[in-house]
């Protein structure tokens, strides 16, 4: 049985970079040219140090740059594994935790801000709410297994939640619990470059691509209560719909 050396080469003895970045280079290049497919497991830290003659930290160093470019993932008490990318379904109103948790993924966000005021102009037009309707605007970074997945700004009328803190992880459980969960969307996608502000937040590089999704959301009766915009990173989602054929 081929070593993991073997299977995805040594590091480039010519290089002059550090070796926690020859190693990510290697790790990054057989990742993109499928030596590794999604969710394949690395071996441990402890054997890697070993096979490339390299210290732990080292090795931790360039794994911990890895996660946070969203290539690998870690689990707990499982080890280190190779991300796999997520499909979302244009077919289902899904929130982002619930998305992550059917995948078997632990969903957290980091909050940027969750204010209160008064509905914009545009605001207003979106959602079909009067000048001067209160409203509920959360900004989040979501993460998947550690790794950020997008960044997220909503709002939301304010009739829908008793206050803006009671939506502390899952924005649609708490619209659940109030009896103001969205029965359907009109969703809008299109491509992006990150801004620079942007990429600090997702660790990515300016100008990146990603994918932005604009969601408008209803009640049953009619009454839009959310509007979205969501950042996706490019390299880590795939968007899909189910087309059936008119009869």
């Amino acid at each position: 049985m081929a070593s993991f050396i073997e299977l995805i080469g040594p590091l480039d003895g010519a290089s002059h970079a550090p070796l926690y970045q020859q190693l990510q280079r290697v790790l990054r290049d057989a990742i993109q040219k499928k030596k590794l497919g999604p969710d394949d497991a690395l071996p441990a830290e402890r054997d890697l140090a070993e096979e490339y003659a390299v210290s732990r930290i080292t090795v931790r160093k360039a794994l911990d740059g890895l996660v946070s470019e969203g290539l690998l993932t870690r689990r707990q008490g499982a080890g280190t594994f190779v991300a796999a990318r997520v499909e979302k379904s244009f077919s289902k109103l899904s929130s982002f935790s619930e998305d992550m948790i059917s995948r078997g993924r632990t969903p957290h966000s980091v909050w940027l801000s969750k204010a209160e005021g008064e509905v914009t102009p545009e605001e207003s037009l979106t959602l079909g709410l009067s000048p001067g309707t209160r409203v509920y605007r959360f900004h989040r970074i979501r993460f998947a297994d550690g790794a950020p997945m997008a960044l997220e700004y909503s709002t939301i009328a304010a009739f829908c939640l008793p206050s803006v803190d009671a939506v502390q992880s899952s924005l649609y459980e708490a619209l659940e619990k109030t009896g103001h969960r969205p029965a359907r969307a009109l969703q809008r996608l299109r491509a992006v470059l990150f801004t620079a502000e942007q990429a600090e937040l997702m660790r990515v590089s300016e100008k990146d691509a990603g994918l932005l999704i604009e969601r408008r959301s209803f009640l049953k009766d009619g009454r839009a209560v959310e509007v979205t915009q969501s950042y996706y990173r490019g390299d880590a989602y795939d968007f899909v719909a189910e087309l059936n054929a008119l009869s």
